[in-house]
């Protein structure tokens, strides 16, 4: 998949890759299949060692990446027979939270979603995939559409918070979010969380309680933004890249913590190289783990689920 917007840490790989794409044009009328061999070893090379080391902060830059594939490319690509619902049956439809029924292989399932928009105007009429408090109400009565047909629900994670507006809190922000965390930790289903981009605090929390929690490979998951964390501890923007390193906040770290419980690999290079390969991944992922949660009794799904959230963040010395 070509890509229009390059990351500083991509750019020998990118570069590399448009020189074979010249040289293999050129191979037409000239023998170059040596100089293309020697330079995919070397691009192979290179790959392995950027995307084997990156940092926090280059991390998040590509959660955040433009290009890379958002909810309704996943639902799309990885699932049939999508009706998508409207309205939180309260105050009006938040198109920052889109989610219905739909069909993996022969699953039906509920699957629910933050959608970010692709440029500036999608992104205001998506709100940057902050949801306000009728999004978080939407999904939640989704959640309960799937409860009556007995359906297992799947989110998707995808922002950069909660819509921090005046008027979103004069509509009850905090609760809506409490009140999803509470439901969703009695939902007589299961639920599967998928971390996909950005999880940045409780606009990720309030649809983030499951079963099982996975993680895309190149994600971040935190309370709070490196930007901002940068900014309260030393009054400046400029120290986010030390500030994503103290958070823990990339999929392995949230592994190690015990916080997800599974990470599923990327394309190489990042899901927004190749959204239908990301796709097929992550629906792999997503049948085996329905198959894993379907099998357990609801009682002890349930007693499972307050157990898993009850002991994050409990230390014993």
């Amino acid at each position: 998949m070509a890509v229009n917007t390059m990351l500083e840490f991509e750019r020998p790989v990118i570069e590399m890759e448009q020189k074979i794409d010249e040289l293999r044009k050129m191979s037409d009328t000239l023998d170059l299949s040596n100089e293309i061999s020697k330079l995919e070893a070397r691009l192979k090379e290179a790959r392995k060692k950027i995307f084997s080391s990156l940092t926090p902060w280059q991390i998040v830059q590509l959660a955040r990446h433009p290009e890379r594939p958002y909810t309704l490319d996943y639902i799309y690509l990885m699932t049939e027979n999508f009706i998508e619902l409207h309205g939180d049956r309260y105050y009006g439809d938040d198109k920052a939270v889109v989610g219905g029924f739909a069909s993996i292989d022969d699953q039906t399932v509920m699957i629910i979603g933050q959608q970010k928009g692709r440029d500036t105007k999608s992104n205001l009429y998506r709100n940057f995939g902050m949801p306000n408090p009728e999004g978080y109400r939407k999904a939640l009565r989704l959640m309960k559409l799937a409860e009556k047909f007995n359906k297992p629900v799947i989110t998707l994670i995808d922002t950069p918070g909660a819509f921090p507006g005046i008027e979103a809190e004069e509509r009850g922000q905090a609760e809506a979010i409490a009140k999803n965390i509470f439901e969703m930790s009695r939902l007589q289903v299961p639920i599967i969380v998928v971390i996909i981009g950005e999880g940045a605090s409780g606009g990720a929390l309030g649809m983030g309680v499951g079963d099982r929690i996975l993680m895309l490979q190149y994600c971040w998951y935190s309370v709070i933004s490196p930007e901002s964390c940068s900014q309260i501890l030393w009054r400046s923007w400029d120290f986010k890249e030390q500030a994503a390193e103290a958070l823990k906040l990339t999929s392995q770290d949230m592994l190690d913590l015990k916080i997800v419980d599974r990470i599923v690999e990327e394309p190489e290079g990042g899901a927004h190289r190749d959204h239908n390969q990301a796709a097929q991944l992550l629906k792999a992922a997503l049948l085996e783990e329905i198959e894993i949660v379907s099998k357990i009794k609801k009682d002890k799904l349930l007693d499972n689920r307050v157990k898993k959230f009850g002991e994050m963040g409990y230390f014993k010395d």
